[in-house]
Order: C-alpha cells, then structure tokens, then sequence
C-alpha cells in the first residue's frame, strides 16, 4: 500500500473512532459544548472551514482516481480472461484490481464519514443549545409561579382585611381604608395578569423548544442508522477480501 492509501486508511481509522467516542451515551451533549469551548478548540475552529474544505477536495480527488483504476483494470481483466494468457499475468491484474476496490472503498467511506462526523458535531452543538435554553426557560417558568403564589397571597391578605374591618371604626374612615385596600387590589390584580401573560408565554416557548429538540434527537438518530449500516457493510466487505 502506497502512503497515500496509508494515510486514506488511517484517517478512515480514525474517523471511525471519533464518530464511536462522539456516540458514546454517557458523555451529554452539553459536556461535549463545554470540551468544544477549550481555548485549543477555538483556535482550530478558525481554520475549520478551511480544512473541512481541502480534506473534502482530496478526498474526491482520491475516490476519482480509484474510479480509474478500477475502471481501467476491470476491463484489462476482462480482455486476459478472453484471450486465456498465463496464470502469473492474470493473477498480477487481478492483484491489481483488488488493490484499486479496496482504494475505492477507503476514499469513499472516509468521505462519507467526514461529512457524518461534521453533521454530528454540528447536531450535538445545536443539541447542546437548545437544552441549555430550556433549561432557562424552565427556570423562568419556575420563577414566573413562585411570583404569581406571591401576589396570590398578597391579594388574599386584603381581601381577609376588607371583611374583618368596620365593626368598630368609624364609617368615614372604614370607607377610606376601603378604597385604598381595591385600589391595592386592582394593582395586584393587574401585576397578575402580567405574570399569568409571562408564564402562558414562557410555557409555549418551552413547547417549542422540546418539539425542536425532539426534531434534533430524530435526525441525530438517523445519522447513527445510517452509520451503522454502513459500518457493517465495510465489515462485510473486509471479511469477503479476507477470504
């Protein structure tokens, strides 16, 4: 195997290993957030698109010239079958054959699975976001009823008071409390009605934000399908060029 091959096949070793540590279940998408924000991934993010890029380029240009090969030696290996020369030369050509396959093969998993790895990444960072806002605006949510129970029992407490007063007060002053007390009232009243607003709005949000995550989850899982399906056809063929 030539060393350009050589490397083929240790990216494709490699990619596969990073998409399985990527998969793992026990390591959130909010940890892997966290291991994305180190100051050595920042620095490399900058040149991302750029690398992204170029190792997309060689790699079709790689599958390409596996394609040729192929190509050139299937046909050369059928024109020796017909025309029946000696074994040595025959089996040099089907060496060569199965040499350009298995190129074939190494170029075009390791671009499929470089597009893969960088669809996941970009679906754990989206994933990793969305969890974090709903964790907010679960606590929004939190925060919005704690302060509705709050003005609940404020309400109450003038209400209690409105119908114990006036037994020995005057009416002039009674009346005065009054007044004061559903003024107060209408003020709680009001400042409910915002908060019951905000908790209505807050509860659609998190809605939203779950049916998103939801959506995310889906796509995330059929990513790892497709995988998977992929990986055992590359064990399948490995254990067929084995025998």
């Amino acid at each position: 195997m030539t060393f350009q091959w050589t490397a083929v096949a240790a990216f494709l070793y490699g990619e596969i290993g990073v998409i399985l540590l990527l998969c793992l279940p026990f390591i959130s998408p909010l940890r892997w957030q966290k291991i994305f924000m180190i100051p050595l991934w920042s620095k490399v993010a900058v040149f991302w698109n750029k690398m992204f890029l170029t190792i997309i380029v060689l790699l079709i240009v790689l599958f390409l010239d596996a394609v040729r090969e192929v190509r050139k030696y299937s046909a050369v290996h059928v024109n020796e079958r017909a025309t029946s020369v000696n074994s040595s030369a025959f089996d040099h050509i089907q060496m060569k054959l199965f040499r350009s396959q298995r190129n074939l093969y190494l170029s075009g998993f390791s671009l499929f699975l470089w597009l893969v790895l960088r669809r996941t990444i970009t679906l754990l960072n989206q994933l990793a976001k969305e969890m974090t806002s709903h964790a907010a605006l679960e606590m929004q949510v939190n925060d919005a009823t704690e302060a509705a129970k709050k003005y609940l029992a404020k309400i109450e407490r003038p209400q209690e008071a409105l119908s114990g007063k006036g037994n020995g007060a005057k009416k002039e002053s009674t009346e005065a409390t009054n007044e004061k007390l559903r003024k107060e009232v209408e003020l709680l009243k009001a400042e409910l009605q915002k908060t019951s607003n905000a908790l209505h709005k807050a509860n659609n949000e998190v809605a939203a934000v779950k049916k998103q995550s939801e959506g995310l989850k889906r796509e995330y899982d059929n990513l790892m399908k497709e995988y998977e399906q992929l990986q055992g056809s590359l064990n399948e063929e490995e254990d067929k060029k084995g025998l």
